[in-house]
């Protein structure tokens, strides 16, 4: 019988075994052994030595209410959740792992990967919450661990006030009142709880979304043929097959000879018959195309990949050691082997609109833009290390500037009240292999938590959202430093926009008013900056008529052209002309903000060690008619850069 077959009977086995009442034989507490029925779990079976009582086992469920239900704790869930709670929603983050950050934590360590590199040669970085994670995990953890980046990103999320954290925890299934979610109910291991957990608004960015799944959410699998969607790179007809999932590992020299005996579970991997492209060229950082996937349910066939998956691993490092072909691994061992595999796709939830190759390739404009892509057309072999002799991934095609990504690509079809984010959104195949890259995920989170406040303020759906209030959504994320390609910010409530005056105590490129042009940053070849001549430096600006300021907000420079994503090993002389191990020198570290009152200047704020691109200052409201931002010290530049100046009354 095949071991799935097998595995399933005895399943069935103990489900209709566990209808009848099981009957145990086992010692009482004064040691005469008596007969328990264990069958309905409300016997005083529980003897609590520090009470000296018997009481019922514990049956533990609870009720919990919020606005906003985010099941998936990846950089999509991390950014939809935050998001979220920053602007006013109770929110609660639902994850089934017990550290957050999905393919990026300690558990599967995947680079964080955005739009790395386009064809010029230039990184195009996502700004907005996920650089923020990223700056920060540069400043505090410059040794590049992954237990500490675990706990760098734990912070961040657990320190917003209107923000919960429900770790080790599985929504299962969904409670629905038609086509809307009351409820998700989940089961936290650690504690052995059943939670009901109530919202307005839900966001599944766990990736496989189950509970969306559950909640009836219309989904598809697989491959879509050529004529559907008019993809150049699908196949002819289509097919089940979903890119698979991954398994790493880390070595380490350790300066001396380190022999290596591979476990009983190994497989062997033939790497002399293996297509040139399935690179062993160091033994730190891992191989990606350690991968298996599937041509029907990748869910399904999950525990036997990963079970396979560690087998083809210790494969690959018995070959690096002890085929004679890698002398210079003698010295190394490995150091962190996977035990989780990273898995790339599963559930694709359908929208209102599919995201599809063409809309990618062509550069559709849409609308309801929220954000942007740029990897590479990076489909992986469908046939994975089982197919070793093809290339592990056809990269199909490389973007000369990044796409748009739309709102109506992220909730769902049929779910009033149902949104996605990450892999799981709404894609064909080959646009996924895409947009599955963890940073363009990330874009897609912070703009469902965003629309989700505005869902919960004034009652609406995510698609009154996309057709009703898309320019609102658009403004929200753009002040929160979300870039939209070809989208020009222009909140009527920024009063910078309204100065009759705006100058640099020098310039050694751009223009002083660029600040206020609504495009944060320079691409495609456009100056949207203003920049010092040496530091220190002075920026100011004036109104012809006074008015009320509470808050100042201030775009900087990160070098956004250049990679800060943590490598699990040393830079090659290629990767360090694209990548910055360190806080990015040209950050703004040490300014103050001044406003004129009555013609004298006064200090409103002050920050002695910044370490955000977005430099927000909230202060009492005043009446002013200008400020001035002093600015004295950057991470290691002698000028400064400034992309934009908002200023609000409240």
């Amino acid at each position: 019988m095949e071991r799935r077959k097998f595995l399933r009977n005895v399943a069935g086995v103990a489900a209709a075994s566990s209808i009848v009442p099981l009957t145990v034989s086992c010692k009482s507490f004064d040691g005469v052994a008596k007969e328990i029925n264990k069958g309905n779990g409300n016997e005083e079976q529980w003897y609590q030595l520090g009470t000296g009582k018997k009481v019922p086992n514990p049956d533990r469920k609870e009720i919990v209410n919020y606005d906003v239900v985010v099941v998936g704790a990846g950089v999509a869930g991390i950014s939809a959740a935050v998001a979220a709670a920053r602007n006013g929603a109770k929110t609660v983050l639902i994850n089934d792992r017990p550290v957050l950050g999905g393919n990026a934590s300690s558990e599967i360590r995947v680079t964080l990967n955005g739009v790395n590199r386009l064809e010029t040669g230039k990184a195009e970085r996502e700004t907005g919450i996920v650089e923020e994670i990223m700056l920060e995990n540069r400043l505090y953890n410059p040794q590049e661990s992954y237990p500490v980046w675990d706990h760098i990103v734990y912070d961040y999320v657990v320190r917003e006030p209107n923000l919960t954290v429900m770790l080790n925890t599985q929504a299962i299934d969904a409670e629905m009142d038609g086509a809307k979610i009351i409820s998700a109910r989940c089961w936290q291991l650690t504690t052995e709880t059943e939670f009901t957990v109530k919202g307005d608004v839900f966001i599944d960015c766990s990736g496989d979304g189950l509970m969306a799944a559950k909640a009836g959410a219309l989904y598809r699998t697989g491959r879509e043929g050529k004529e559907e969607f008019n993809e150049t790179y699908a196949p002819d007809k289509p097919d089940g097959w979903q890119m698979g999932a991954s398994i790493l590992l880390q070595g380490k020299d350790y300066g001396r000879p380190m022999p290596y005996t591979p476990p009983t579970f190994v497989k062997k991997y033939d790497g002399d018959n293996a297509h040139h492209e399935r690179k062993i060229n160091n033994f730190l950082d891992g191989y990606w195309w350690v991968e298996l996937g599937s041509d029907h349910d990748i869910i399904d066939v999950q525990e036997d990949n990963r079970h396979d998956l560690m087998g083809y691993l210790h494969g690959v490092w018995d070959y690096i050691k002890n085929s004679g072909k890698f002398p210079e691994s003698e010295n190394y061992a490995l150091e962190w082997v996977g035990s989780l595999p990273g898995r790339r796709e599963s559930r694709r939830f359908i929208g209102d609109h599919i995201l599809s190759e063409t809309d990618l390739t062509e550069h559709k404009h849409f609308d309801d833009a929220i954000g942007f892509g740029g990897w590479s057309l990076d489909e992986h072999n469908p046939g994975g290390i089982l197919d070793i002799k093809e290339r592990p991934s056809f990269f199909h095609q490389k973007f000369k500037t990044v796409y748009q990504v739309p709102f109506s690509s992220l909730y769902s079809k049929n779910i009033e009240n149902l949104m996605f984010a990450g892999r799981n959104a709404s894609l064909t195949h080959i646009a996924l292999s895409s947009t599955r890259i963890q940073g363009t995920c990330a874009l897609m989170g912070q703009a469902t938590g965003t629309a989700a406040t505005i869902c919960v303020n004034k009652g609406i759906t995510p698609r009154e959202v996309k057709n009703k209030h898309i320019k609102q959504l658009q403004e929200m994320l753009m002040r929160d430093d979300v870039y939209i390609p070809k989208v020009v910010a222009n909140d009527p409530k920024d009063l910078a926009k309204k100065a009759s005056a705006i100058f640099g105590s020098s310039t050694k490129s751009g223009n002083a008013k660029n600040v206020i042009n609504g495009i944060s940053r320079d691409i495609d070849g456009e100056i949207n900056h203003w920049m010092s001549d040496g530091l220190p430096a002075t920026f100011q600006m004036e109104w012809n008529n006074p008015v009320k300021l509470s808050k100042v907000e201030i775009k900087c420079d990160t070098n956004l052209h250049k990679n800060i994503t943590m490598r699990k090993q040393p830079l090659s002389e290629f990767l360090k002309k694209s990548f910055i191990t360190t806080v990015p020198p040209e950050l703004l570290k040490v300014l103050d903000l001044e406003v004129r009152v009555n013609g004298s200047w006064v200090k409103v704020g002050s920050k002695d060690r910044n370490i955000v691109r977005l430099i927000k200052f909230d202060f009492d409201q005043v009446k002013t008619t200008a400020i001035r931002i002093k600015m004295k010290e950057t991470y290691g530049k002698d000028s400064v850069k400034l992309f934009e100046v908002r200023a609000y009354e409240a």
